[in-house]
């Protein structure tokens, strides 16, 4: 089960997911292994894992989580799950 983000947390990640519009690539951290390809962006505990699409300017927004080191539910494994299950196929 997902758990919703509260206020104001909510609106400080959307604005941070919106100042992607410009420069995605200078924002954010690039991650590699099974998330190659991928950037991370901390917003507090909250991170989200996005994609740039250079050839059609878009930036694609795979995962908003909690970082739980350790835990199965930390953002960074359940981004390796979709990838590996969704997106690679």
């Amino acid at each position: 089960m997902v758990a919703a983000i509260q206020q104001p947390q909510r609106g400080t990640i959307l604005d941070r997911i919106k100042h992607l519009e410009t420069d995605p690539e200078k924002q954010g951290k690039a991650l590699w292994g099974p998330l190659r390809g991928h950037r991370s962006l901390h917003v507090n505990r909250y991170r989200v894992i996005y994609r740039v699409v250079r050839d059609e300017v878009q930036v694609f927004i795979l995962y908003v989580g909690l970082r739980k080191r350790g835990s199965k539910n930390d953002v960074y494994e359940l981004a390796k799950k979709l990838v590996k299950n969704f997106l690679t196929k």
